[in-house]
């Protein structure tokens, strides 16, 4: 049984930041707060992360806000065991040792009101393919597409990519129509998707509206809509469910949990970690055996028992409980340095206050660093504002949460992404050859077996770097009021509201 936390972290109301630079149409008919009892009231959402790049399929906050709401969709999406199954493809084989793939199309409807072709979504992924930055789950990957006919498309990938299904569920690959492309490289999402429901308009940076998608290919919603608001506070977003303002609330404050009815509390295993990235290129953990220092200082069981009251377990490595194989397959981590003296070494540690929970690690963090002989100094802001320094390299360290199957469900890509030379979110800034040989090797095993075990070799030589230290394995708790039926709420944390979402 958990212990009512004896004190409540309070919250940093910091503005999201999101801006609306595209036109976007507004339908007064369903307004937001209005509802239809022929048809059941609208869903209110209270998201944390706002979109940073005007919602961006390209944008990791933006991708996953239009994921997590129904409005966008790829060629396929995961199940609750983390496979590929079919979302606007109906079908899919290999070719070329697993070079090429072929997808075989749905009969969809994009909400523009023209049909998903085959052209169509060879465009779509060719956009993703080159856009810049390139989206995590294309890490490693050349891909090319091109229509075969009016409901075929062939991907090819240079290489051999036997997770390409997996690959292709990350929202950051969602399938747009034609004209949402516009000729300055960015993406309008607004009626331009193909989920159940549709963007009709952005207000400033704080929230939307959406309208349901009649024309979906999997049935019609059953909620005439959902009203948005990007809430970057934890409290606040736990006092608007609490108050009935709103109907779903993501990612709630292990510091509200006790004040809120537990029937409106809903957690679940996620393969989210907290974990400290040490800058390996620039700076004082350059050197292996601070890095070393650092690793020892810190007790991670003091974070999972105080600052997340149970909602977490001490980290075991890169991956948790949500993937039980890695229990049995874990390899211990070889050639680490020894530790070295800090001797008062200055060191910046950066985090965002999203999730209220990461400014209380660092602090905790802050301590253990200290008293092994760092003097470190804290930088809190909101995540839109320090992810691009985490990713310039522009601090010593950064504690941040993450999920580490978020982006394609395949564990050796998140290694690819996240920890090899030119991996596109390396946060550590970490190249090493060993790793990155491992990560090759992972990648080459079509064998799930097989690849399980090259990716827990891989991860054991990332551990023997010290370039990140994982600290906790976190559950996921999301607030669904009383009177909501049909959420959706899973290990990928990739969509809370479904057609059988309502209210």
């Amino acid at each position: 049984m958990r212990r009512p936390r004896r004190r409540l972290i309070a919250g940093l109301l910091l503005a999201p930041l999101l801006t609306g630079c595209f036109a976007s149409k507004e339908d007064d008919s369903s307004s937001p707060g209005s509802s239809d009892s022929a048809a059941g009231a609208r869903l209110r959402v209270a998201l944390a992360f706002a979109p940073t790049q005007h919602y961006s399929p390209y944008g990791q906050d933006d991708a996953f806000a239009m994921s997590r709401l129904g409005v966008s969709e790829g060629l396929t999406k995961l199940d609750t065991n983390g496979s590929a199954i079919p979302a606007l493809a109906e079908s899919w084989s290999s070719e070329k040792g697993a070079r090429s793939w072929v997808f075989t199309l749905r009969h969809a409807t994009f909400q523009d009101g023209t049909a998903v072709t085959a052209k169509a979504v060879a465009s779509a992924l060719t956009h993703a393919a080159r856009a810049e930055p390139a989206p995590t789950a294309l890490s490693g990957v050349k891909l090319t597409a091109e229509a075969e006919g009016e409901d075929r498309v062939r991907v090819d990938t240079g290489i051999a990519d036997p997770v390409l299904p997996l690959r292709l569920s990350n929202p950051s690959l969602a399938i747009f129509s034609p004209k949402a492309y516009e000729k300055n490289g960015t993406v309008n999402p607004v009626r331009t998707a193909t989920g159940p429901f549709e963007i009709t308009k952005i207000t400033g940076d704080t929230a939307a509206t959406l309208n349901r998608f009649d024309d979906y290919w999997d049935g019609r919603a059953q909620a005439p809509g959902i009203d948005v608001q990007f809430i970057a506070d934890g409290t606040a977003r736990a006092n608007a469910l609490r108050t009935g303002q709103v109907d779903i609330a993501q990612a709630l404050p292990v510091s509200q949990l006790a004040s809120l009815d537990k029937d409106t509390v809903h957690e679940t295993n996620t393969a989210r970690d907290t974990s400290l990235y040490l800058n390996t290129k620039s700076g004082p953990f350059t050197d292996p055996g601070l890095r070393a220092a650092a690793r020892e200082a810190i007790g991670t069981s003091v974070l999972a028992k105080q600052v997340y009251e149970g909602y977490a377990e001490t980290a075991k490595g890169v991956f948790g409980p949500a993937l039980p194989w890695t229990a049995g397959k874990r390899v211990a981590p070889t050639g680490r340095a020894k530790a070295a003296d800090p001797d008062g070494k200055t060191i910046t540690i950066a985090t965002y206050s999203t999730r209220p929970e990461l400014p209380e690690v660092a602090q905790v963090l802050q301590q253990d660093l200290e008293k092994a002989g760092f003097k470190v100094k804290l930088v809190v802001r909101s995540d839109s504002q320090v992810e691009s320094d985490l990713l310039a390299g522009k601090y010593d360290a950064a504690v941040t949460s993450r999920n580490m199957m978020l982006d394609t469900g395949d564990p050796v890509s998140v290694l690819a992404s996240d920890f090899t030379c030119h991996g596109p979110y390396n946060l550590s800034q970490l190249c090493d050859k060993k790793v990155d040989r491992l990560v090759a090797a992972a990648q080459a095993q079509s064998d799930t077996g097989r690849r399980q075990d090259a990716a827990m070799k891989a991860e054991a030589a990332i551990l023997g770097t010290d370039a990140v230290i994982p600290l906790v394995h976190l559950q996921a708790v999301l607030g669904i009021a009383k009177s909501v039926q049909g959420a959706l709420f899973s290990w990928d944390e990739r969509q809370y509201v479904g057609t059988g979402t309502r209210r």
